[in-house]
């Protein structure tokens, strides 16, 4: 209708106004542009002129029904709205734009001859959110998992990736299938892969990325849950033990479903002490070691997927011996005794504790008295520095040469019989001279 009132009007303008219009309308024509929008959205088309003498513009749609014919609506279509008109533009808004308004649209310039211009509205399917299938909870250690991420609605056809613990995996299955309105696409993705004990608590994500999102993907999660058999390990807590000190070995188990309290043997039987070998929780606390706890200790854990355990070898060392300083004793004599006493020390946990014995020590069985027998060394050897040191006085005070009273008459006789007379002679002197020695 608002075409043909167009045509009468110019059919009732002189002819000469006619000739000048048609000189002018040759630099004349209209300029449009493609449009992308995204379903739902609102799509702007514009058209422009930039030497127009007054001449009217027309949008029309794919289906060639005139939209706008300069500022007048032409279509009863609430979604269709006018934005701006002029001599030198016609732009017109189309709102919740949908698949099927996709399409070419064309502006007219109603000179002698008519010119258009060419724009194409692409409309944009938005893929629906993905869905993982086929996780089915729990999953045993070593199993074959097999998930399948699915989306649909999207144009053109939506790109699925898949990433486990932020890492990306490649090796995937892709499936792409048209819609049954022959516009859009469903695409799913499978993933397989062996989980193991590593990947309980991992999140897996399969993310969906399309040119209608915006740079902002849409994403699924599924977090695994992996059942395994449990993993042992024993942690003393000191790595030389000695006698008479306290031992504590820890079982640090772990596994799913958690397992149950850790059971304490040694050497294949029950522990041998158990008030003295307390446990508590997953803890074995000796109090004090002795050699009798020398042996191989082994915690076993235990869940309803299986067992497992772990062993220590408990060898429990001396007290190391404390070496006192060396004793030098002067003497007035050249002679020197050096002598060394080693005295053992046991280490006590406290003042209140200091007396306690080892319970399991065998009824009226102890250890030699060390402070006695070093008593003994002493006083032994100080006998023996005192009987050297009065020989040695005794020694140098009597020097000299001591002669018998035969000795003494066979000096000075020349013969044999002369010293016999001689000698009974000095006998007489003798029993006068007598020398006592103390």
């Amino acid at each position: 209708m608002f075409v043909l009132f167009f045509l009468c009007n110019l059919s009732l303008e002189p002819a000469a106004a006619s000739k000048n219009k048609l000189k002018g309308s040759q630099g004349q024509f209209p300029l449009t542009q493609n449009v992308t929008v995204v379903e739902g959205g609102t799509a702007i088309l514009t058209c422009r002129v930039d030497q127009n003498d007054n001449t009217s513009l027309q949008w029309s749609n794919p289906a060639q029904q005139t939209l706008y014919f300069d500022d007048k609506k032409a279509l009863r279509d609430n979604r269709i709205e006018l934005v701006r008109a002029s001599w030198h533009e016609l732009s017109i808004s189309v709102s919740d734009v949908s698949l099927s308004d996709e399409g070419q649209y064309t502006c007219s310039l109603f000179t002698m001859p008519v010119k258009t211009s060419k724009a194409y509205l692409t409309v944009l399917g938005v893929p629906e959110k993905p869905q993982i299938s086929g996780f089915s909870s729990p999953v045993m250690e070593g199993d074959l998992m097999q998930l399948t991420c699915k989306t649909s609605g999207s144009k053109p056809a939506a790109d699925i990736r898949w990433f486990k613990n932020d890492k990306e995996i490649k090796d995937v299955k892709y499936l792409k299938e048209e819609d049954a309105n022959r516009k859009t696409f469903t695409v799913s993705s499978t993933l397989d892969f062996r989980v193991d004990r590593s990947d309980d608590g991992v999140a897996v994500i399969c993310r969906v990325d399309h040119e209608s999102l915006n740079a902002t993907p849409q994403v699924a999660m599924q977090v695994l849950e992996i059942h395994y058999t449990p993993s042992v390990k024993i942690i003393p807590s000191t790595p030389f033990p000695q006698e008479g000190q306290p031992l504590i070995l820890t079982c640090e188990s772990k596994g799913k479903p958690l397992p149950e309290p850790v059971l304490w043997t040694k050497d294949g039987g029950e522990l041998p002490d158990p008030d003295r070998m307390v446990v508590s929780g997953r803890e074995l606390n000796i109090l004090f070691l002795n050699k009798t706890d020398n042996g191989t200790y082994r915690c076993e854990a235990t869940n309803t997927i299986g067992q497992s355990s772990a062993e220590y070898v408990l060898i429990v060392h001396d007290v190391p011996n404390t070496l006192l300083p060396t004793t030098i004793i002067p003497s007035l004599t050249t002679a020197t005794v050096t002598t060394t006493v080693a005295i053992t020390t046991s280490p006590t946990t406290s003042a209140t504790t200091s007396s306690t014995r080892d319970p399991n020590a065998l009824a009226g069985q102890t250890g030699p008295d060390h402070a006695l027998i070093g008593g003994i060394v002493a006083v032994v050897v100080f006998v023996t520095l005192c009987s050297i040191f009065l020989l040695g006085r005794y020694l140098a005070r009597h020097k000299g040469t001591y002669l018998t009273n035969e000795a003494k008459g066979a000096e000075d006789a020349p013969d044999a019989d002369t010293a016999i007379i001689n000698a009974e002679g000095s006998q007489v002197n003798a029993e006068e001279k007598k020398e006592y020695f103390i």
